[in-house]
């Protein structure tokens, strides 16, 4: 369980916690709280199309994927806001600082290593369940 404060860099934070711990294979289950600003894509089929979130919002589901990808945690988010008018938006997570606090539970897959590898037909890099073991 993670608990992230005011003006962290999310992805920084999740990052920097899977390297120290060693998560080679990983789920973010959920995260609630709030952030202070964010950028979400929606994936138009061959790039994300990105809404930048620049007042603070809710947050109410975030969960996604640890890998590894060159040696390095790779992260794949999803993300559900709602705004002070009570609208939700949502879709691929891109970058995001907290503001207040987030609360997230990552699990953690022992013994396993998940890849994140470039998959040339969509453009995209996806999620390998059983990647060659040099990763």
């Amino acid at each position: 369980m993670l608990r992230l404060d005011e003006g962290q860099d999310l992805f920084d934070t999740i990052s920097g916690f899977a390297q120290r711990e060693g998560i080679r294979a990983g789920t973010v289950v959920f995260g609630i709280g709030m952030f202070r600003q964010a950028t979400l894509g929606y994936w138009d089929g061959s790039q994300y199309q990105p809404r930048e979130i620049t007042i603070p919002h809710e947050v109410l589901s975030l969960h996604g994927s640890i890998a590894r990808a060159g040696g390095v945690p790779s992260l794949h988010l999803h993300a559900a806001l709602a705004g002070p008018d009570h609208t939700v938006v949502g879709g691929h997570l891109l970058r995001a600082t907290v503001g207040a606090i987030q609360e997230i539970l990552v699990e953690t897959f022992p013994g396993r290593t998940f890849g994140r590898p470039l998959v040339e037909s969509y453009g995209l890099k996806m999620l390998d369940l059983e990647p060659p073991k040099e990763l």
